[in-house]
Parts: structure tokens; C-alpha cells; sequence
């Protein structure tokens, strides 16, 4: 892959489209959809939303619909950026059925979401050279951002070129949910623990450049050794600052699955390791970052833990291909991407 292809900065004005191609919403969740709407709406953007929406079961439609739809957006020149409402549980079925050179072919369009978006994203990057942001999806975006971080309504405005900084707020949720069935307008994120980012791997500051490629272990994982999953062109000439985080499975998995990652090949060009903070539970005699230390130690590159990359609120964005510098210290932590 010679370059990285931005899509252009959003405007007011521009349209925004919004389809579930993992999991819908419940009708019991629509008033928090659409005070997420509202809130795209006040910033002067037209909202689209599609007909894969459909929350009573694990998908939206059936596979075949919300390829279609997806790619009718991402290759529609009215629609500049596409956000779900959430990540899911099987977007994986969609993979077979894009045409990611049809949608390579097309002005790029920004594709914003985390977790089972993962799926998606990362492979689009990779396959068609044009950048994703792994970050706060719809139903996050009425949240106020922390101070120091970026929303990714921030990230798609930026003017290509500005480095866009983003230092940890030392704060983050200790665990659970918002109840949006009960207070569908919650805007406060609950950051109610203190923490910083942490290196696993040893001590020193870290400072390191690379482009910026990763996602979810649980979703990422299952793509490990297929062509969705080559990070070969993105890196060229340069090494990848590649990003993990994990959801819900146990450090045993966990390590099992990062392992399998390494082995075909994900990490190879990594010049440093990020891992989001995690809720997940231990293993017993395996702790989350001991699991990522036995499957990623032999690298030999910094591996920072505890970033806000993940489920763990809050949320810091990432944009799949810019190029990063990360840099840790016990004074500071910070991480500017600029896209180009």
C-alpha cells in the first residue's frame, strides 16, 4: 500500500448514515438512538438512517441486507460518514459478501465504531487502503468528552494534516453499564477510578512513531491468517503501532487468541503494542496483562497497557492507518495521530 487515503473532513451540511451491520437497537433503546441523532443533527449534519436497524434478535437483517446496505452507503457520494448504533456479536458473516473493491473504488467515506465493528474496520483499512476510527460509536457519541481526549466527531472534522493529541484523563469506569432504557439522556460519563497507562514489558519512557492498526481481540482473532487480516501493505516502509483490546473473555483466552494473532503474522511489523484497559476477568493464575506478556513479550517492543482504546469508558479514539507517536513517562502519557 503506497499511502493511506483520508476521507475528506466532514462539514455541516454533510450526511451522516447510520446502519447496524452487527446487532440492532430495541425499541425499548430508541430513545437514546435518537437523542444521538439529535445530537448529529444540532451539529448541522443530515442523518440517514437505514432499514437494518432491527433489534430483536443478535442481527439486524439477514447478512445479505446489511452488506448491501453498508456498501450502498460507503459507496453513495451524499454520505460521508457511516456510525452504528453499536458493535454486536456475529458482523464476521459480512466479510464474504462486501466488495471491497467496488467500496476501494468509491471517494472514501469515514466508517466510525469498536468492538464487534472491529470486524469491519480493520479489514477495510487493510484492504482498501482508506483509514477507519475505532472509537465511540452512536450510542456513546451524547456522552460529554473527557478533557484531553477526542470524540470521533472530532477525529472525522479534523483538517488532514493536524496532529490531533490526545493525553489520558487518569480517570475511567470501574465497571458496569448505563441503563439507557432508563435514562436514555445520560450525558456524564461515570469515571469513578483512577489509573494510568502502564508498561508491561519493563521501564524507561516510551517514544515511538508507526501507523496505528488494531481492534478487538475477541472479534480480530477470528481472522487470523485470512487475507481480512494482512498487515503487511499497511506497514511498507514503516513499523505499526498495533492496538489490542479485549471485551469479555478470560486471560486464558485471551492469551490463546493473541498467540494465534502473533503466529500468522498480525504483529510482525509492530514497532509497539498498545492494550486498551479491560473489565475482563482474570484466569486464575492468569492475570489479563500477564496473559498479554506470555503471548507478546518475545516481541520485543514496548507494550503500554491500560490505554482508552476499549470498552472500558472513557473512549479514546484511533484511526485505523494515520500515523502516530506515542510517547509514556511517569510525567506524562500522550498520543498524537496525524493523517496523512
Amino acid at each position: 500500500m503506497s499511502s493511506v487515503r483520508y476521507p475528506r473532513p466532514l462539514r455541516p451540511g454533510d450526511r451522516i448514515g447510520v446502519t447496524s451491520p452487527s446487532s440492532g437497537v430495541a425499541e425499548k433503546m430508541r430513545g437514546r438512538l435518537d437523542l444521538a441523532i439529535r445530537d448529529l443533527e444540532a451539529r448541522g449534519y443530515e442523518v440517514v438512517v437505514g432499514r437494518c436497524m432491527d433489534g430483536t434478535g443478535h442481527i439486524s437483517a439477514p447478512a445479505a441486507e446489511r452488506a448491501a446496505e453498508l456498501t450502498e452507503m460507503l459507496t453513495d457520494p451524499e454520505i460521508r460518514a457511516v456510525v452504528p448504533p453499536w458493535g454486536g456479536e456475529t458482523a464476521i458473516d459480512l466479510l464474504p459478501l462486501l466488495d471491497f473493491e467496488k467500496i476501494g473504488r468509491a471517494e472514501p467515506t469515514w466508517v466510525v465504531g469498536y468492538s464487534d465493528m472491529s470486524t469491519l474496520i480493520t479489514p477495510l483499512t487493510l484492504l482498501t487502503g482508506v483509514a477507519t476510527v475505532h472509537g465511540n460509536n452512536l450510542m456513546d457519541t451524547p456522552y460529554r468528552t473527557p478533557e484531553g481526549l477526542l470524540s470521533w466527531l472530532d477525529i472525522v472534522a479534523a483538517p488532514q494534516g493536524e496532529p490531533l493529541s490526545q493525553t489520558p484523563p487518569g480517570r475511567h469506569r470501574s465497571g458496569g453499564w448505563d441503563d439507557y432504557v432508563q435514562y436514555p439522556g445520560i450525558r456524564d460519563l461515570t469515571l469513578d477510578a483512577e489509573g494510568t497507562w502502564t508498561r508491561l514489558d519493563g521501564t524507561g519512557d516510551v517514544d515511538v512513531e508507526g501507523r496505528l492498526i488494531g481492534g478487538c481481540v475477541e472479534t480480530l482473532a477470528n481472522l487470523a491468517g485470512t487475507p481480512y487480516l494482512d498487515t503487511s501493505s499497511l506497514a511498507g516502509d514503516e513499523g505499526l503501532l498495533v492496538y489490542v483490546e479485549a471485551v469479555e473473555d478470560n486471560a486464558f483466552t485471551i492469551c490463546r487468541n493473541l498467540h494465534g494473532m502473533r503466529l500468522n503474522g498480525f504483529f510482525d511489523r509492530a514497532v509497539a503494542v498498545l492494550v486498551g484497559r479491560t473489565h475482563a476477568p482474570d484466569g486464575g493464575t492468569l492475570t489479563q496483562h500477564e496473559a498479554v506478556l506470555d503471548a507478546l513479550g518475545s516481541l520485543g517492543v514496548p507494550i503500554v497497557a491500560d490505554v482508552e482504546c476499549g470498552h472500558v469508558a472513557p473512549y479514546l479514539p484511533l484511526v485505523n492507518g494515520a500515523r502516530a507517536r506515542v510517547l509514556h513517562s511517569a510525567a506524562r502519557s500522550e498520543i498524537v495521530q496525524t493523517l496523512d
